[in-house]
């Protein structure tokens, strides 16, 4: 009778073990239960969709290349009259010399400037044959002197970049990209296995292509610290990607023989509070430099502003739920 009622505790206490253990299928932990491998298709319609958009934008518009891409002049020059526009500015400095009446200008304005605003002008000065110059340091001190006088302020900083610079510059950022992607695939393919390594950077290029297409779409300013930002966007979306993977890996190895589809979702579903936690207060955080910050800085908050969301979109509908086209194991 003591073994009877040994072995029917043991049989409770393995019960209540058994259950404490994350079942497939059953919305592990988190208490989320969503379907996303079951939705793959119409995740992956929306992507091509904002693939196609970003495509077409960069094909046709372009991109609003800046100084390091494009080469030339830049002026900024901080004025103290807060009704100044740019059309004001463009009549005040189209006079000035020839390359000033096709000057690219933006208005500059950060937080706590108060009544004063500040302007960015871009020109492409060209020697007799037509080539990209720059200026020498006596035309530098009178376009200065010039500029000050007809829009009525003062220049802040002249920067130049000749065109050999420039273009060795694209050449670089490009490699950057391309160089980094590959990268992450011989370390997801080394630490998990090579179907994974393919998820994942295309995830990333998906990522890259949408957030670029956007930078085109609404013409903010594609510079240096917009390339830093769609870098930073390829860690931070790696890293999230290899949360969900290294779930998948341990639910795999845990219970041997289950579908894959189940084990997937309950992966995802696993790390979805972690995943929505971790994004918000990196998207608050990109969002402020977005809405306040200047120059630059307001092209790497729009990218990361992007970039975040993107990138937390493919890690949970893109990057695993592809890997099962090809996937028959973990």
């Amino acid at each position: 009778m003591k073994e009877t009622k040994n072995n029917a505790i043991n049989k409770q206490g393995s019960k209540g073990t058994s259950s404490a253990i994350a079942q497939p299928g059953s919305g592990f932990s988190s208490g989320w239960n969503f379907d996303f491998v079951g939705k793959r298709k119409y995740f992956l319609t929306l992507s091509a969709i904002l693939i196609v958009i970003s495509l077409i934008s960069m094909f046709t518009k372009g991109f609003n290349f800046g100084l390091e891409f494009i080469g030339g002049s830049e002026i900024v020059i901080e004025t103290n009259s807060s009704n100044l526009k740019v059309a004001d500015v463009r009549a005040k400095i189209s006079d000035i010399a020839p390359e000033f009446k096709n000057a690219r200008i933006l208005q500059v304005q950060a937080v706590g400037q108060g009544d004063k605003n500040t302007f960015s002008i871009v020109v492409s000065p060209k020697d007799e044959k037509g080539a990209l110059r720059i200026y020498t340091a006596d035309e530098k001190v009178e376009l200065i002197k010039k500029v000050e006088s007809a829009v009525g302020g003062s220049v802040v900083t002249f920067n130049e970049v000749s065109g050999d610079a420039a273009n060795e510059m694209k050449s670089l950022t490009w490699k950057a990209v391309v160089f980094t992607l590959l990268a992450m695939l011989v370390y997801i393919a080394i630490r998990f296995k090579f179907v994974f390594g393919v998820g994942a950077v295309l995830a990333l290029i998906h990522d890259v292509i949408i957030t670029a297409g956007m930078f085109s779409l609404f013409g903010i300013e594609m510079n240096v610290s917009a390339i830093a930002a769609l870098l930073t966007l390829v860690g931070y979306s790696v890293n999230d990607t290899i949360v969900v993977f290294d779930r998948i890996r341990e639910f795999g190895r845990r219970f041997k023989g289950k579908d894959i589809t189940v084990i997937v979702n309950d992966s995802i579903n696993s790390t979805l509070t972690r995943t929505i936690n971790t994004s918000l207060t990196t998207f608050f955080t990109v969002l402020m430099l977005l809405l306040f910050a200047t120059g630059s800085i307001k092209s790497f908050g729009f990218g990361m502003s992007i970039g975040v969301v993107i990138g937390t979109y493919s890690s949970m509908f893109i990057a695993s739920p592809v890997v099962i086209r090809w996937a028959k194991s973990i």
